[in-house]
């Protein structure tokens, strides 16, 4: 009676268990599929969107997880088996939880009195990381079983697998195989994988960070060589290949690795998002490709250079010399590399963006560019270099020397403030800033001043719009719109997105040409670009801000040093300076150091292109500097004095030119207490008299040949002397002649300024129709016996005279 009734009560109670583990099953079945749906936004893991640069090569990520999304036909055979028999060899076998691990787990647990062992399969571990915390406690470990049933009740094996391998952390930042072999091995096909890297890539989730073979490569060997002892046991790889795989060697880890915050990364994310439409967080992990324009190499070169301190100029004591620059390509606008600072951080300040005052880098676009436009101006047309003031402004040139009158040319070359300034003002500021504008320079209504023609700016430029602006003259006069995104996919391969390339033309190919030319004059021989010059076709111009200090000379250095240049493939601008800048934190070196980082970056980007020329436009002419007729001088003047009529009587000999061209003389004359000479008259004539001599006084004289056609004008001849006697001397009688009248003649025109131009010192003569320096004409001072003084520098202009005598005064000799 007693055995069956133990019988019955231990069938009861049995089924009384069974019942119990039946609901529990049921109670922790439901709650984890209730768990699995409430959160089934997590199953749709994070994918990393893949940027390409121009060539189709994958250049970075954007993520929020670095994870890259495998199927598990792109999984090797023996990388499944090696993360099976590591980390659950009855995967196969058991619903999502192995009750015999837990077993085993729960004897050390209590052997350990802690929660030490997990007994966790491959679908618990899913179930731990995509829906739970990591904390080891009995509720945890329970909600944990109950997600995994409901996983395995929904999902296959091979699907619970698959989202293991991609979702499972790897270590650096990394999640999933795929991101995890490029990141430590720089293999991107999972099929290239040795079996070494294999084992090391199965030992990693035990402990990521420990076991990484970038951060730790010993002890990720050391974790390699138990997983292949593992997959031996198994029967996955034989004892020889197991041997074979600890002799062999792991690869290097990818440039990946180390990639840090850059500016381009964060531009090609919000010129991403707004072309799509999409949040940056949507990139960030809906699994896009991303194309662009960018030149891989180009900005591993710029990196490069932006990590050399010795680059850049002397650091303050509280900031970093700082910097930015922008390679774009002329010819489709892309963007090819982009650096905005030193020590640029992810979201931070892009240099590259951020508006400066230009300097002469501006002289191009608001001055020169739009004169040759005009058709007016050439490349040595003639531009007056003058201290002149325009209303309050009076801009001045760094040298203080002013040279009267300066080819376009040397003008750039040199760049010379004065002639830039002057004809800014004679084709009109209006024409400057329309044209600024139409290059994509925003300009403000305060800008409508001469001080632009020197990059004087209410906002300034930024770097990408400079190198967008010189662009147009290295693309024959059209401006391409700046991009940086080309196409964008989704993660299905469709386009979503596709840029459409925009150009306008902004000036005529002569101007493009003829700008280039002249820039082209910067980086050679005698420019203030020379260091610019990589040794390829290169066109550019220096830039350079006044410090504009209280307490600080402005020789003592610059606020901002620029260089804005291009080569026939590419146009770049680099900008220098201090992100503020103070009495302590001011650039002390020249235009020179931007330059130099141009050429360092630019014969490194370029180091494998093709070397080309600046093509000529088919009809225009290549400038040339104009050829000023060559005209013999006169020799033989002569004067002889007739005390009786106080009359000086000049003559010559014809001047022979060659041809039917008219030739004319001008006749120049100073007094002994004056030091420049005056042009007294022009005429055909060879024979002059003077007839305003004054008693007392000592005249020097000499004559020019003129062909008025050519513009052209010959060396001054001899100098000759007539001394007029005092009254009474000679003569008793004397022409009565009025005094030169004063005022009118320019006298209390603004004095020259350390050897300027002659004409600044005074002249009423339409602007001067020549200069002698600023200087006193070699062999004119007082006293020189006639014949025997020295000779005007050959070529040199003559001065203009203060005031031009009455023609009815200059007579024919007596008796002619």
């Amino acid at each position: 009676m007693k055995a069956r009734t133990w019988f019955f009560g231990a069938v009861g109670l049995i089924l009384i268990g069974v019942l119990l583990f039946i609901i529990g099953y049921a109670v922790i079945y439901m709650n984890g599929y209730k768990l699995l749906v409430e959160n089934e936004e997590k199953l749709n893991m994070a994918e990393a969107s893949v940027v390409y640069d121009r060539n189709g090569v994958e250049f970075t990520q954007l993520y929020t997880q670095n994870r890259t999304i495998v199927t598990l036909d792109e999984v090797p055979d023996l990388l499944e088996e090696a993360i099976i028999a590591t980390e659950d060899q009855r995967f196969y076998e058991h619903p999502g939880v192995d009750f015999w691990s837990i077993g085993r787990a729960i004897v050390k647990d209590i052997v350990a009195r802690d929660l030490v062992e997990g007994g966790s399969t491959i679908t618990q571990q899913l179930a731990k990381n995509m829906f739970l915390s990591a904390d080891k406690t009995f509720f945890r470990k329970a909600t944990e079983v109950s997600i995994a049933l409901a996983l395995e009740n929904n999902f296959e094996k091979d699907e619970i697998l698959e989202k293991y391998l991609n979702y499972i952390y790897y270590g650096n930042g990394v999640y999933g195989v795929q991101a995890a072999a490029e990141k430590h091995f720089g293999v991107s096909d999972l099929d290239d994988l040795s079996l070494l890297e294999i084992a090391v890539l199965a030992g990693m989730p035990k402990a990521p960070e420990t076991y990484s073979p970038t951060n730790n490569p010993e002890r990720a060997l050391e974790r390699a060589s138990v997983v292949l002892k593992l997959m031996e046991d198994q029967g996955y790889i034989t004892g020889e290949e197991r041997r074979e795989a600890l002799n062999s060697k792991l690869r290097s880890p990818s440039e990946q690795a180390s990639r840090k915050a850059s500016a381009i990364k964060d531009y090609i994310l919000a010129e991403a998002s707004r072309v799509t439409g999409k949040s940056e967080n949507e990139l960030r992990i809906g699994g896009y490709q991303i194309y662009t324009s960018v030149d891989a190499k180009a900005q591993r070169a710029m990196d490069q250079a932006f990590a050399n301190a010795e680059l850049f100029p002397e650091d303050g004591p509280e900031q970093i010399a700082q910097g930015a620059m922008v390679i774009i390509d002329p010819s489709t606008g892309g963007i090819a590399a982009m650096n905005g600072g030193r020590d640029y951080v992810e979201k931070g300040l892009n240099r590259a963006l951020v508006d400066r005052q230009p300097g002469s880098s501006f002289k191009p676009i608001a001055t020169y560019a739009p004169a040759l436009e005009t058709g007016k101006w050439h490349p040595y047309s003639m531009l007056r270099d003058e201290k002149l003031t325009y209303g309050n402004y009076t801009p001045t040139n760094l040298s203080g020397k002013y040279q009267g009158e300066i080819t376009m040319y040397e003008a750039v070359q040199r760049s010379i403030n004065a002639p830039a300034v002057w004809l800014l003002n004679e084709i009109g500021v209006e024409k400057g800033l329309q044209f600024a504008q139409s290059l994509g320079i925003d300009m403000a209504k305060e800008d409508r001043n001469l001080a632009i023609a020197l990059g004087g700016l209410t906002h300034g430029a930024s770097p990408l719009e400079m190198a967008r602006a010189y662009g147009a003259f290295a693309n024959g006069g059209r401006l391409a719109e700046t991009y940086v995104i080309s196409e964008v996919k989704d993660a299905y391969g469709a386009t979503i997105y596709k840029h459409e390339p925009k150009e306008t033309r902004v000036m005529s190919e002569q101007t493009a040409y003829y700008m280039t030319y002249l820039l082209e004059g910067v980086t050679s021989k005698g420019g203030t670009g020379t260091r610019a010059n990589f040794g390829r076709p290169v066109a550019g111009k220096t830039g350079t801000t006044q410090l504009g200090l209280k307490g600080v000379k402005d020789s003592a250095g610059n606020r901002d040093l620029w260089f804005v240049g291009y080569t026939p493939q590419y146009a770049a601008a680099v900008w220098m300076g201090f992100d503020k800048t103070d009495t302590e934190h001011y650039v002390k070196s020249g235009s020179g150091m931007a330059a130099s980082m141009f050429a360092t970056v630019m014969k490194e980007a370029m180091k494998d292109m093709e070397v080309r020329d600046f093509k000529q436009p088919s009809g225009v002419e290549e400038p040339k500097p104009e050829e000023k007729m060559e005209l013999t001088p006169i020799t033989d003047l002569s004067a002889v004095y007739d005390e009786e009529g106080n009359v000086a009587s000049l003559s010559w000999s014809p001047a022979v030119t060659g041809g039917e061209l008219e030739v004319m003389y001008r006749l120049y004359r100073k007094e002994a207490e004056e030091t420049e000479f005056r042009s007294l008259l022009e005429t055909k004539e060879t024979l002059i008299a003077d007839i305003t001599l004054l008693p007392g006084k000592t005249y020097s004289y000499y004559v020019t040949v003129m062909v008025p056609e050519e513009e052209a004008e010959s060396a001054p001849s001899n100098v000759i002397e007539v001394a007029v006697p005092e009254q009474g001397e000679g003569t008793d009688e004397w022409l009565d002649l009025p005094d030169l009248p004063e005022g009118e003649d320019g006298d209390e025109g603004q004095p020259n300024d350390e050897g300027g131009n002659g004409t600044e010192e005074g002249n009423g003569h339409e602007g001067g129709e020549g200069n002698g320096d600023g200087g006193v004409m070699p062999g004119t001072e007082p006293g020189v016996n006639p014949g025997n003084e020295p000779q005007p520098e050959p070529g040199a202009e003559p001065p203009l005279p203060e005031s031009l005598p009455d023609p009815s005064e200059l007579l024919p000799p007596p008796g002619l």
